[in-house]
């Protein structure tokens, strides 16, 4: 499926949360937002397991 930027926005409802990951070679962030784009709680970063 092809959606818009603006399609996918619309898809989401109040029991939406959105996780974004920053992946590198070792050190990994992560970040969760509410439907809103509110963030809930801090960055989380992990490390890479091998």
């Amino acid at each position: 499926m092809n959606f818009t930027q603006n399609e996918k926005l619309k898809q989401l409802s109040e029991r939406s949360i959105v996780i974004g990951v920053d992946i590198a070679s070792e050190l990994h962030y992560a970040r969760a937002f509410d439907w809103r784009g509110v963030e809930l709680g801090k960055v989380f970063k992990f490390e890479k397991q091998c």
